[in-house]
Parts: structure tokens; sequence; C-alpha cells
């Protein structure tokens, strides 16, 4: 009998590319299987507990029956949000804020409203690497342009950024700070992005995610706080990380463009509705006072920073720059390619029993054969777990095949 055929997928599912961070998962099960263990610093998924707050009110919910919430989010949290961004001189109303399934859906979501089918947005690459993936979903094109590592991966100038504006153009992407590399922009950068969009009509989509993560000089400066672009901003956010929940998929989109907001609901409305309890966790979480847990939560992972920092420019031939915000650093390793080191670290390496597991940066470019020797760390686990986490990688590095000089 002839072996009946499988029908094809859809030329979008098959471009869909797989998660750099998440793709040698495999690799580090088998290295588990074998005994090894192994040291998670492929994924942003911070050790540090959720706040109490937020667990007591998971447990303490209210009604009897979990239904539908609202599409555009229950009004207590989005009034808790208004006051989260007065903190640092954002005035919002509930209106200008749609809560989303996590930043995630929230990035989707302002894809899909400032851009159309074969449209452009403009990022800065590295970038988050998610981005790829709802560009397809929604059939937009990124366009990258490239920083460098050894500028500590900061804005490229104006005149190429200018340059790289085209007629079919429609936002500007930007993270800060930056996933994965950490870096934190300064006010003359946000100042140019926010001049060029001006000048050529553009929308900005401004990930800020990790606002409160930033260790060194001035504090984070948001898109919404430079008045000339207040139409033009989509800031796209979450409680992911802010408050380590990670798993309660609670984010927002925010535009003071009443249109952004209106379309945006409309797939909201499609969705239906975010997921009700963690809402009213997060609604306690973002009442608490920054001093209760998001200051302290900072300072942790500043020393953390420091320790994966020192330890790389001791490894000779690295090249790693000090982040200043979020928890990633993407250094440049003396190996021939990235992602085969940090695979034969999880399947040809030990050290007294344990290896280290890093994301290959070539997933965060676009750009074919930028970013091979580069790998993103997230700087998750504490001090002790990452020193000796770096003590693997030192070694790896030394003994690796593929090392050059």
């Amino acid at each position: 009998m002839a072996k009946k055929k499988k029908p094809a997928l859809s030329a979008r599912a098959g471009a869909l590319p797989a998660s750099p961070i998440r793709k040698l998962v495999p690799l580090a099960d088998g290295a588990k299987k074998r005994g090894v263990h192994v040291y998670h610093l492929n994924i942003g998924q911070p050790d540090v507990p959720s706040p109490e707050a937020f667990l007591k009110a998971v447990r303490e919910y209210p009604a009897k029956v979990i239904a539908y919430g609202r599409s555009e989010g229950e009004l207590p949290l989005r009034e808790a949000y208004c006051e989260y961004y007065g903190r640092f001189g954002i005035e919002l109303s509930p209106d200008e804020i749609l809560v989303t399934t996590g930043g995630s859906e929230a990035l989707l979501f302002a894809f899909f409203c400032v851009a159309g089918v074969g449209d452009e947005i403009l990022v800065f690459e590295p970038f988050y690497t998610n981005y790829t993936g709802f560009a397809a979903l929604v059939g937009v094109t990124l366009k990258p342009l490239a920083t460098e590592p050894v500028t500590g991966y900061h804005l490229p100038p104006r005149e190429v950024v200018e340059a790289a504006v085209g007629p079919k153009t429609r936002a500007i992407a930007i993270c800060n700070p930056n996933n994965p590399t950490g870096t934190v922009y300064g006010e003359d950068e946000l100042n140019m992005i926010a001049e060029l969009a001006g000048k050529h009509d553009l929308f900005i989509i401004a990930d800020e995610v990790y606002r409160e993560f930033v260790y060194d000089g001035p504090d984070h400066t948001s898109m919404l706080s430079i008045p000339a672009v207040a139409e033009r901003v989509v800031v796209t956010d979450s409680l992911s990380k802010r408050f380590n929940v990670c798993g309660a998929r609670i984010g927002c989109l925010v535009s003071r463009n009443a249109d952004v907001v209106a379309a945006a609901l409309k797939l909201g409305q499609a969705r239906l509705s975010p997921p009700v309890v963690e809402e009213y966790a997060a609604t306690a979480a973002l009442k608490m006072s920054p001093e209760e847990y998001v200051h302290p939560m900072i300072e942790h992972f500043k020393r953390r920073r420091d320790v994966v920092h020192d330890a790389l420019t001791k490894m000779p031939g690295v090249v790693a720059y000090k982040p200043a915000g979020a928890f990633y650093i993407t250094p440049e390793f003396p190996v021939d390619d990235a992602e085969k080191f940090i695979s034969w670290m999880l399947t040809d390496f030990a050290l007294d029993g344990e290896t280290t597991m890093l994301a290959p940066a070539a997933g965060f470019y676009s750009t074919p054969g930028l970013g091979l020797r580069e790998a993103r760390i997230a700087y998750v686990l504490n001090e002790d777990e990452l020193t000796r986490a770096m003590a693997c990688l030192a070694e790896g590095l030394n003994r690796y095949p593929g090392r050059i000089s």
C-alpha cells in the first residue's frame, strides 16, 4: 500500500526560526542523563523568589468562578499600572494601557498595529530573538542595523540609521535596556531615534521590559518621556522580570495614540482576555513600593553582573564589555563557532561533573554570518553558582578543539 503523503505546512510556518535560547535543550537534557550538572545561563529565568504579595494574591483570589475578564485588562490593574508609571514621571490614563498575555503578546500586537504585510521595521542587531518570529507571523520584514561588541553595542551614528529608512519603513524598534546585550541607551541616542521618527513619519516600538535593571550612570529614560513623539511611541512591557513571575504572563502595551490602542484592543478581543487570576496578583505586586522587592533585587543582579564580567575579562581572547543594564552580557569568544562550542560543552565536556550552557548569539541577528563567535550569558543564578559556571566556561575554552588564537 502506497504511503500517504502528508499535507505541506504553510511557507510562513516553515520560515519560523527555532529559538536560540531553547534549541540546544535536548543536549542539556542528555548531559543531565549522564549525571552532569548544567548551569543554565541560556535563558532569562532568575532564581530570585517571586514576591510574597503576588503569591498571596494568587492563593486568595476571591472569586468562586474564574471567568473571562475584560479584553483590555481589568481596570484595577490598569489603574495600578498608571500609579507605577507615575513613579517615573510618566502620566497615563487607564485608557492608554492594554493588558496583554505577557510582553510577547504586546510586541506581537505592536508589530501588527504599526506595520502591514511587506512593510519594514528597523531593528538594531543583536535583538531579542522572538522579534523574528513575531515579524514572520504578521508578514513584516525586519531591517537590521548592526551594532558592535567593541562599542558596547551602542547605536550606529544618525546618518547610518537615517540611510536605512526606506519607502516601506513604518517603525523603529528599540529595546532599552537591551536584551541580549545589556546596553542602556543614553538620552542622545533616544533623542536621535525620536527626531528621525518625526522627520520620516515613523512609529517607535520601545521594548522597556528591563526598565529598572540599570546598574551604572543615570536611570533609564523611557520613550514615553519625550513629548515630541507622544503619539508615535508604542511601549511594550512585562512584569515577568520585574517581579520574577515569568510564568504568570502579564504584560502591557502602552500608547498615547488612541488609534493604536483601539486597534490593539480588537486583537485583544480576538483572544478574549488576559489571565484574570494573574491580573489580580499583578495588581498587588504593582502596589508594592520599590524598596520592598525591586530595588533589593537590582542590587543582587549588579553583584552577579560583576562576578560574570570580572571572570570573562580574565579569559584570554574574550571580548567582554561591562553591561549597564538588563541581566545579560554577550561576549565574543575565541572559538570557530559559538554554537558548536556551546554544544561541545554539553556533549563532550565536564569539570568536576559540571558544565555551563549559554545561548548562541547568531540567533539574535538576522544578518547571515553575524554573531557566530558571540554568545548570550544570562546571569540569573546566585553568585556562588555563577562563579562555578564561569570556572567551567574558562576551562571549556582552554580545552575546546575549535579554539582560535
